[in-house]
């Protein structure tokens, strides 16, 4: 670790009345055995777990911890001997005067000699972020998801051959932590020898927010090192842990892709949709699939992130680019849309041949309270593609009474959605046009009153 750590061994048994005649011995602190990385997005937070060997002298030692120019909170930092936790006690923790960046604490051993501990903290500054490709079939109707993990430091630390951990998923608890590591605390200010004690509830939020990212860290152990990077997905309570096979070196300053999981031949809908209320007078191109064992996927839920969209375009596997969108977090059997935005291949265009009034009904002052108004739609269709789509037509109506009649010439199906919504589905040939055709009737004022439950 560039910034954090020297150690001074203080042999207190040769200390007589003065403190000036101890003998003092500066001790060089040894590299990291193992680090770990638990980063959580949800919170710009990241547990790390790293395993040194430190040699203590029997007695009383110092070790010196400093975290200027980084982004650690000082107040998570925690440290025990893993396998003499009752031999190796913190007895306090000083904040030497004018110093910035740093704490002095007093360590009692009964051990002389090599002592591994596990050194625990939190910091800012470590993200990462999922970024999937996508491979359409020639036929549009599966596709290739390859899924990938960017990592990025910013925190002003170093952290070598470090196993890493994401979170995917909110835990609730890192909210109320973030708020603690931005904490004010006076000894990042000169002047100040000592901090402002942590309240009881503070350091029992504390001790939880440890508890629960322990439980995280420790149920993520590593398999055995594999050729090619690999991910573990675990679940947890309400999030899901996945773990980054192997170790790299994550200096302050980069970033690196990863990659986390190939999934082939997934059964997509490749859709075009017009609704103007939505989307205006355009035509919206989307995919769609599910994230579920008929789809190959729903062993984990997929992260949110960007998804570039490729088409396979002959048998050489040449590809044509799509598009890109951002992908929100989609939960284990839940379905993924894909917006690709405004379609020019496929184009609809509604059309009011006519409209008129019947059926008027007049109030004993001899003003009309109601009518029948009837409209006579067409809608032309035009897919100028080499390949067939499917085509979905949404028609929103203005009053929840009305009625509509549809040609038997019209192809594709018909669905009412709801009071005041219908739906049309046509699957066009590739360089194909059809018109669909539909008279609307709507009921106007007291004319309602007759249609009411229809």
């Amino acid at each position: 670790m560039r910034h954090l750590f020297s150690v001074v061994v203080t042999g207190l048994i040769l200390m007589i009345s003065n403190v000036s005649e101890a003998k003092i011995d500066l001790v060089t602190l040894p590299g990291r055995d193992q680090t770990q990385l638990t980063i959580y997005n949800s919170a710009d937070l990241t547990l790390v777990r790293e395993q040194r060997t430190l040699t203590l002298r029997k007695g009383l030692n110092r070790l010196e911890f400093g975290w200027e120019n980084t982004l650690i909170d000082p107040t998570s930092v925690q440290l025990r001997a893993t396998n003499h936790g009752d031999k190796v006690r913190l007895l306090e923790v000083n904040y030497p005067p004018g110093v910035n960046g740093s704490a002095v604490w007093t360590i009692e051993s009964d051990i002389d000699g090599p002592v591994p501990v596990e050194i625990t903290f939190f910091t800012s500054g470590i993200g990462w972020r999922a970024f999937y490709m996508g491979t359409l079939s020639q036929d549009e109707q599966h596709m290739q998801l390859q899924g990938y993990v960017t990592i990025n430091n910013q925190s002003g630390e170093d952290y070598e051959n470090a196993s890493t951990r994401v979170i995917v998923g909110t835990i609730h608890l890192l909210d109320e932590i973030a708020a603690l590591a931005g904490r004010d605390t006076p000894y990042n200010r000169p002047g100040y020898p000592q901090p402002v004690p942590m309240t009881k509830a503070e350091s029992e939020l504390r001790l939880r927010a440890y508890r629960e990212l322990d439980i995280a860290a420790d149920m993520a152990s590593a398999g055995a090192v594999m050729e090619a990077k690999t991910i573990i997905k675990e679940g947890l309570s309400e999030y899901f842990l996945y773990t980054i096979e192997g170790t790299e070196n994550i200096p302050d300053g980069w970033g690196k892709r990863l990659p986390s999981f190939t999934v082939e031949d997934i059964p997509i809908r490749n859709l075009y949709r017009y609704e103007e209320e939505r989307y205006g007078t355009n035509t919206q191109r989307l995919i769609y699939f599910k994230n579920d064992d008929a789809h190959h996927l729903g062993k984990e839920p997929l992260p949110d992130g960007d998804i570039k969209i490729f088409r396979n375009i002959n048998e050489a596997e040449q590809l044509a680019y799509i598009g890109q969108v951002h992908s929100k977090y989609i939960p284990v059997n839940q379905d993924m849309e894909l917006d690709f935005g405004a379609a020019r291949d496929v184009k609809v265009g509604p059309v009011l041949m006519s409209e008129t009034t019947d059926n008027y009904l007049f109030s004993n002052k001899g003003n009309i309270s109601g009518f029948d108004r009837v409209q006579q739609w067409d809608i032309k269709l035009e897919n100028n593609r080499d390949l067939s789509v499917s085509v979905e037509i949404w028609r929103n109506f203005s009053s929840p009474y009305w009625n509509i009649e549809n040609p038997d010439k019209n192809q594709g199906g018909f669905e009412k959605i709801d009071i005041d919504s219908v739906k049309y589905i046509v699957e066009l040939p590739a360089r194909g046009t059809t018109t669909l055709s539909y008279t609307l009737t709507q009921y106007e004022g007291e004319r309602q009153n007759a249609h009411k439950g229809d």
